[in-house]
C-alpha cells in the first residue's frame, strides 16, 4: 500500500513538474512542438526524394518550399475573400451601430444611465491609440519570429532525423532498442495520419459548406466555407464558432430567417456526414480520443500556450496515447485517453457509402 502511493506521489509530482515546464518554457517549445508535428507531414515526401538519390538537404528544402506554397495559398485565398467582404463593411458598421444605439437606449430606459455617460465609461476603458499600435508591433513581431522558428525548425528536423534518432537509440538500452524503434514509428505515423486525414477532412469540408452556402445565396460563401472548415481543427466547438459567425454576419447583411435556418440546418447535415463518414473513413481510429481528454487537452492547451495550444492539443496528446498503449506501465494512461471501444450501429446508406469509399 505503501509503494503504490509512493509511486502516485512520484507520478504526480513528475505530472506537476511537466506542466510548469511546459508553461514557462512555451517561448521556446511552442515554435520546436509545431516544427516538429508539421516535419512528421512531409516525412514520406522527403523519404521519397531521398529515395531518388537527391540530397537530403535538398529534399528537405524542397518540403519546406512546399510548406511555403500551400500557407501562400490559403493566405491568398482568405485575403481575396477578405477584400470581397470589405464591401459589405459599411453595411456592418451601420448594422453594429443601429445595434448598439439599441443597447444604449435600453440602459438608459432600464438602469438609468445617460447616453452621455455610458459613452464617457467606454472612452475611460478604451486603451490609448499609442497603447494599441505597441500591442500589434509587439504581436507582429513574436508571430513573424515564431514563424520564421518554425521553418527552421521543419529544415532541420528532417534534415538530422536520422541523427536524432540514433540519440534516442543510444539512450535506450540494447535489449529496449527494438521497442523504442516501434514506438518512434508508431508516433511518427500517428502524427501523419492525423494532420493528412484533417487537411482532407478540412478540404471536404470546404467544398460542402461552400455548395451549401452558395445554394443559399450566402455573400462570401467561400469565405465563410473555409472559415468554418479551418475551426475544425478545435473538435466540438469551432464548427459551432463558425457557423455561429455566419449566422451573425448574415443576419446583419439582411438575409431573411429561411435563409439562417437553412445555414444552421447545414451545420447539422455536414456535422452528421462528417461524424459518421469521413472522421471514420480519413482519420481512422488511430487518433483517437475520448471527448472527456479531448475538452480536458484543448483546455490545458489554452491555459499553457494559447492558440497555439488549442491547435497542437489533439495531435501531442494523440502521440502521447501512441506511446502509452506501447509502454506496459503506461497502457492504462493509454485506455484511460482511448475511446470506449462500442460498437455502433449504422444506417445501411452509410455502410454502403463507406464500402465504396474504401474501395
Amino acid at each position: 500500500m505503501t509503494t503504490n502511493y509512493s509511486l502516485a506521489t512520484k507520478k504526480l509530482i513528475i505530472l506537476l513538474f511537466v506542466l510548469i515546464l511546459l508553461y514557462f518554457g512555451k517561448n521556446f517549445l511552442m515554435p520546436l512542438a509545431i516544427g516538429g508535428v508539421l516535419a512528421t507531414l512531409f516525412l514520406p515526401l522527403c523519404k521519397w526524394l531521398e529515395g531518388k538519390k537527391i540530397y537530403k538537404g535538398i529534399a528537405a528544402f524542397t518540403c519546406l518550399l512546399l510548406l511555403l506554397f500551400v500557407i501562400l495559398i490559403v493566405i491568398g485565398l482568405l485575403g481575396w475573400e477578405i477584400s470581397e467582404l470589405n464591401n459589405d463593411f459599411a453595411l456592418i458598421k451601420q448594422k453594429t451601430s443601429e445595434t448598439a444605439n439599441g443597447v444604449q437606449e435600453y440602459i438608459l430606459f432600464n438602469l438609468g444611465i445617460s447616453v452621455e455617460k455610458q459613452s464617457q465609461i467606454l472612452k475611460n476603458e478604451q486603451p490609448s491609440i499609442g497603447g494599441i499600435m505597441q500591442k500589434v508591433g509587439g504581436s507582429f513581431t513574436y508571430l513573424f519570429t515564431n514563424f520564421i522558428l518554425i521553418l527552421a525548425y521543419v529544415f532541420l528536423l528532417l534534415f538530422y532525423r536520422s541523427h536524432l534518432r540514433q540519440f534516442i537509440l543510444k539512450l535506450t538500452g540494447k535489449s529496449n532498442q527494438e521497442k523504442m524503434i516501434t514506438i518512434i514509428n508508431s508516433v511518427t505515423k500517428v502524427s501523419q495520419q492525423y494532420l493528412l486525414g484533417l487537411s482532407k477532412v478540412i478540404l471536404c469540408l470546404w467544398i460542402l459548406y461552400g455548395i451549401a452556402f452558395s445554394i443559399l445565396g450566402i455573400k462570401n460563401a467561400i469565405f465563410f466555407a473555409m472559415l468554418c472548415g479551418f475551426l475544425h481543427i478545435i473538435p466540438f466547438i469551432g464548427n459551432i464558432i463558425g457557423t455561429s459567425l455566419t449566422v451573425l454576419v448574415a443576419a446583419i447583411q439582411g438575409a431573411s430567417f429561411p435563409v439562417l435556418a437553412g445555414i444552421v440546418t447545414t451545420y447539422g447535415v455536414i456535422q452528421f456526414i462528417e461524424g459518421w463518414v469521413l472522421e471514420p473513413l480519413v482519420l481512422g481510429h488511430q487518433v483517437k480520443i475520448n471527448p472527456l481528454f479531448t475538452i480536458i487537452a484543448l483546455v490545458l492547451g489554452e491555459l499553457l500556450w494559447g492558440i497555439s495550444g488549442v491547435f497542437l492539443a489533439i495531435p501531442l496528446t494523440a502521440m502521447i496515447k501512441t506511446v502509452c498503449d506501447h509502454v506496459e506501465s503506461l497502457k492504462p494512461f493509454g485506455f484511460l485517453i482511448g475511446e470506449i471501444e462500442n460498437k455502433k450501429r449504422e444506417l445501411g446508406i452509410i455502410k454502403k457509402v463507406k464500402t465504396l469509399l474504401k474501395k
